[in-house]
């Protein structure tokens, strides 16, 4: 019947077979995986599109899982992550989780046991439904070889649709190694995208024409450099001052004069004071969560004081925390290109409300005075004055990334990879994952010396795919985020925040890569430059005093504070 209507009939394949068949057409082109013998049917079918599939082998399941959610982030379509059951699995959740709370489009395949060994707690057995439903859009099981068709194209077409993020298959080894005669589906899936209604952007432009002192915050999922472009526009012909949302600084180029700054971890005081009192706040893209709003102090709960329009994909976002005056369900695309078109409303009785929130942004970006020889605000603006504007910026999580958010001005779309998860060990595979994807730019990978062990084995896959990054250690011995909070709340108990470390010029060189150590500011751009010229995978220490905690703080700033703090108690 199937051969009537004009489709052949293939022959026999395996699960395997069949599945990277699926793959194929989903026009997946890189997957990163540590191996396992619970899907290595899939990897003998993935052997036939070794052309046009690259199968990037990591070194740690976090590793693979944070290199395809940086992928995801970065390109905007699905990452692709495989591993193998349990241990496997659960190495591979920190990648699952960033993607996410970062809206990420992603696919994770994890192999499983047999379906006859179900439910005996058999090796390694884990029903992943549960073990992943808080942290995935769809998590299930293809137990039937003739349904793994629907279930590929199911899985991108939810991780890419409405509010993007991963999606979570486990593949039974079995149906995996079975044999049957499975029609492919014919073309990739095509993700959902909603706009916006007319009579919403009419009452939007009816807010803004009336409003005083707005303000654009943007961020979150499904930008790409047209919608920065659009966006841009609006703002520019409207004269509203532009935040971005924790870790979103590339959703607009920041030399722009309608850019004001970053609203995420130590925001500018003067920036958040400017957003409380602003009449009219038009969110394009981000979710509102904990860390944008300064533990949800910044905007009311949940009555905003300020008029509120909230623009998101995901329309179970609309609401959630905040009652909008407006609330639109649109993908930024969609959003930016119908903003853009807008009759500019008049604004030159508010221009001193943009010129004031831009001299704020300008006036932060000079280095402050520091403990120690080595003072980070230089070394980063080294970079923002020589990076070509399309180089990459990866980060974790730590203290050292308030100087990289700070200091470091993001000229164009898709140059910042960071995780709003806050995982630690996020930037060494981001930074491999984008080298491999756009081998043509430059990718620097900031690390703290706690952050850098978590994943820092990652650099013999850098080593042996050629992902010649840039991976810059402030090493400080010690996780200088807990020791801040642990010096402010509790100055006389400081306990398991000290870090002895490697040489890590020589763990550098032992896996293939270059290696410069950095203790005094002046010596950063020699060492830059000799680490790009090498050609490989690059490793440059910059040892910093502990007191250079933060630009505003030191070490025994926080102390002295904490200690007062508990007199007073």
């Amino acid at each position: 019947m199937n051969e009537q209507i004009g489709q052949k009939m293939p022959a026999k394949r395996t699960g395997g077979q069949i599945l990277a068949d699926q793959l194929a057409i989903q026009g997946v082109d890189r997957i990163f995986c540590v191996p396992g013998e619970s899907y290595i049917a899939l990897l003998d079918g993935l052997h036939t599109h070794k052309d046009t599939i690259s199968v990037v082998q990591t070194r740690h399941e976090g590793g693979a899982s944070n290199m395809a959610e940086a992928y995801g982030k970065l390109t905007g379509k699905p990452g692709i992550c495989m591993v193998t059951r349990a241990p496997g699995a659960t190495n591979a959740s920190c990648g699952v989780h960033t993607a996410f709370q970062d809206s990420t489009p992603m696919v994770l395949l994890i192999g499983q046991v047999a379906r006859e060994m179900v439910d005996r707690e058999a090796f390694q057995e884990i029903d992943y439904t549960h073990m992943f439903g808080q942290m995935s859009k769809w998590t299930a099981q293809i137990n039937d070889i003739e349904r793994i068709p629907e279930y590929i194209s199911h899985a991108f077409h939810m991780a890419q649709s409405g509010r993007p993020g991963p999606v979570v298959l486990a593949l039974p080894e079995d149906m995996l190694a079975e044999a049957a005669v499975v029609l492919d589906i014919k073309k990739p899936a095509r993700p959902v995208q909603s706009s916006p209604a007319l009579s919403d952007i009419t009452e939007l432009r009816d807010r803004l024409d009336k409003s005083k002192r707005p303000f654009l915050l943007i961020g979150g999922a499904t930008w790409t450099s047209e919608a920065v472009a659009d966006i841009t526009k609006f703002a520019e012909d409207n004269g509203i001052p532009v935040g971005a949302s924790l870790r979103s600084q590339d959703c607009m180029d920041n030399r722009h004069d309608n850019y004001v700054g970053d609203v995420g971890i130590a925001v500018n005081p003067l920036l958040s004071k400017r957003i409380k009192q602003s009449d009219l706040l038009i969110v394009a893209g981000p979710r509102l969560g904990e860390m944008t709003t300064q533990s949800y102090d910044l905007v009311n709960i949940p009555e905003p004081e300020q008029s509120l329009v909230h623009i998101h994909c995901g329309v179970e976002e609309l609401g959630r925390v905040y009652r909008p005056d407006l609330a639109i369900s649109s993908t930024m695309p969609r959003m930016a290109a119908a903003l853009c078109q807008l009759e500019p409303v008049e604004h030159s009785h508010r221009t001193d409300w943009l010129t004031g929130a831009r001299a704020d942004y300008i006036k932060r970006l000079e280095p402050t005075v520091v403990p120690g020889k080595v003072n980070m605000a230089h070394i980063v603006a080294h970079l923002n004055d020589t990076l070509d504007d399309d180089a990459i910026i990866t980060v974790g999580a730590g203290n050292y990334t308030v100087w990289v958010h700070r200091y470091y001005q993001h000229k164009s779309f898709r140059t910042q990879l960071a995780p709003t998860s806050g995982s630690m060990g996020y930037s060494v595979p981001a930074a491999i994952s984008a080298k491999l994807t756009c081998p043509e730019r430059t990718v620097v990978s900031f690390n703290g010396d706690g952050c850098f062990m978590m994943l820092g084995q990652e650099l013999a896959t850098a080593a042996q795919f050629g992902a010649a990054a840039i991976f810059i250690i402030v090493n400080n011995g010690m996780y200088g985020t807990i020791r801040m909070h642990q010096e402010r709340n509790f100055p006389t108990n400081v306990i398991a925040t000290d870090l002895i470390n490697p040489d890590f010029v020589k763990l550098a060189e032992a896996y293939g890569a270059h290696g410069e150590r950095v203790t005094c500011t002046e010596d950063f751009a020699n060492a830059f430059d000799r680490a790009k010229e090498s050609g490989r995978p690059a490793v440059i220490e910059i040892v910093v005093d502990q007191e250079a905690l933060t630009p505003i703080q030191s070490l025994s700033d926080v102390r002295e504070q904490g200690k007062k703090l508990q007199a007073a108690v």
